[in-house]
C-alpha cells in the first residue's frame, strides 16, 4: 500500500506549550456538574468561534485550559492561569469548582454526558463501554522540534524516562467510589481506546506514514490526530507531545511535570546535535516500567536501560534532575524543574490523596475537596 505523506509544520526549536484537562465539580458536593457549554458558551470570543486558551472536552463535565505557544514553562504556567481565572468568572457564580487528578474519586461514569460533536459521537460508537468510561483527566506538554528527523529519535529516547513522568504525576488510585490499588488508574483505562497507549517505536518517517496510511485504510482513523498514543509527533503544531501525566491539582506540579519533559526533549536534541545515539529501551521493558509506576507509583522499582538494570524510581528521579540541571538553566525553568523535589518530599497526588481518606474515614468528598484547595492554593497541600 502506498504510504500516505505526514507533512510536520515548521516550529521553534524548544518552544513550549501545556494542556490541562479540568474537572467542573459542585461547590457542595464534591460531585460532577455537566456545565461545560455554559462555560464555553461564556467565554466565546465577541466574534464567535472558539476561545484561544479555554477548549471544548469529550465530556460536559470537563474544560480545557492550554497556553500559547510559549519561549518558557514559566510564561505558560502564566497562560493557564489566566486561563483559569477566565473560567473562575463563570463558575463562581454557578458555586463550581475547578478540580483536576486523572480521575474523579468517585463520580459515576455512567451519569457522564458527552459533549454534542461528531467527533465524540463517533468515538464513542465505536469504543462503547470503554469509551464511556473514559472518564479520566491528564496533563499534555508540547515541545517544539526544529527538523522531522529528530522527531523518532527523540520520541523513543522519551520512552527511557516514561515511568519517572507518570510515578510522579499519578493522581487516580479511586475509581467510582474505590481504591483500585494502582497510583494511576488512568494510565491503564486509557490505554483500552484502540490508538492510544505506547507509541510502536518506529526509526523512520516513512514507516510512520506507513502506519497511518494502514489505519486510513482499514477505517481505524480517518485522520492522524485520531492516533492517542502517550508521546506522539503534533503534525499541526511541529512538536512532540507528550501525554503520559496524569492530571495535576496545582499549578507548580503542572509545570514542574512540564519543565522535566521541556529539558527531556532539549537534552535528547542536544545530544543528537552532537552525534550521539540517544538511549532506547526495548518495547517490554517499555511496556512493563508502564504497569510498575501504574500500579506502585513512586514505591515501583523501574527498569533504567536497555541491559535490564533497576532502580527505585525516586532515586532515577533526582539523578535525571541533576543532569538535567545545566539543560533547565539554558530553558530558563530552573526553579520550575527543582519544583520536582516538592513531589519528591511531599508525595505525588495519589499518596496525598489517600492520606486524606485515611484522616477522614474513607470519606472520598474529603478527597475531592482536597483537590479544590489544592487547585485554589496553587500548590501541593
Amino acid at each position: 500500500m502506498k504510504a500516505l505523506a505526514l507533512p510536520f509544520a515548521s516550529s521553534g526549536r524548544s518552544s513550549v506549550g501545556l494542556e490541562w484537562e479540568l474537572a467542573l465539580v459542585d461547590s457542595d458536593s464534591g460531585d460532577l456538574r455537566q456545565v461545560a457549554q455554559t462555560v464555553l458558551d461564556a467565554v466565546r470570543p465577541p466574534g464567535g468561534g472558539e476561545h484561544p486558551a479555554i477548549r471544548q472536552e469529550l465530556l460536559l463535565n470537563t474544560v480545557e485550559v492550554v497556553s500559547g505557544v510559549c519561549r518558557t514553562v514559566g510564561e505558560a504556567g502564566a497562560d493557564l492561569q489566566r486561563a483559569i481565572e477566565e473560567v473562575r468568572v463563570v463558575t463562581d457564580p454557578l458555586r463550581v469548582e475547578l478540580m483536576c487528578a486523572g480521575t474523579h474519586p468517585f463520580a459515576r461514569w455512567t451519569q457522564q454526558k458527552v459533549t454534542d460533536k461528531q467527533r465524540y459521537a463517533t468515538l464513542i460508537d465505536r469504543t462503547q463501554w470503554w469509551g464511556r468510561q473514559m472518564l479520566i483527566y491528564g496533563v499534555h506538554v508540547h515541545v517544539g522540534i526544529e527538523d522531522r528527523a529528530k522527531v523518532l529519535p527523540i520520541s523513543n529516547a522519551l520512552l527511557t524516562c516514561f515511568a519517572h513522568l507518570q510515578s510522579l504525576s499519578a493522581s487516580s488510585p479511586f475509581w467510582d467510589g474505590q481504591d483500585t490499588g494502582y497510583a494511576s488508574n488512568r494510565a491503564l483505562m486509557f490505554q483500552q481506546l484502540p490508538t492510544a497507549g505506547l507509541p510502536f517505536q518506529f526509526d523512520r518517517w516513512d514507516q510512520l506514514e506507513g502506519y497511518a496510511a494502514d489505519m486510513m485504510h482499514t477505517g481505524v482513523i480517518d485522520q492522524f490526530d485520531e492516533v492517542r498514543w502517550d508521546v506522539r509527533p503534533s503534525l499541526r503544531f511541529g512538536t512532540i507531545e507528550t501525554r503520559i501525566c496524569d492530571g495535576s491539582s496545582n499549578l507548580l506540579e503542572v509545570t514542574a511535570l512540564g519543565a522535566l519533559t521541556h529539558c527531556l526533549v532539549e537534552h535528547f536534541s542536544t545530544l543528537l546535535d552532537r552525534g550521539e545515539t540517544l538511549p532506547t529501551m526495548q518495547p517490554w521493558y517499555v511496556q512493563e516500567n508502564k504497569w510498575r509506576s501504574a500500579r506502585y507509583g513512586m514505591d515501583a522499582i523501574i527498569i533504567t536501560n536497555s541491559a535490564g538494570d533497576e532502580e527505585h524510581v525516586t532515586d532515577a528521579v533526582e539523578r535525571l534532575l541533576v543532569e538535567l540541571a545545566p539543560v533547565a538553566e539554558r530553558l530558563g525553568c530552573s526553579t520550575e524543574l527543582d519544583n520536582v523535589r516538592v513531589i519528591l518530599r511531599r508525595g505525588a497526588s495519589y499518596q496525598r490523596q489517600r492520606a486524606v481518606a485515611r484522616r477522614n474515614a474513607g470519606a472520598l468528598d474529603a478527597v475531592v475537596a482536597a483537590l479544590v484547595a489544592e487547585m485554589r492554593a496553587g500548590r501541593p497541600l
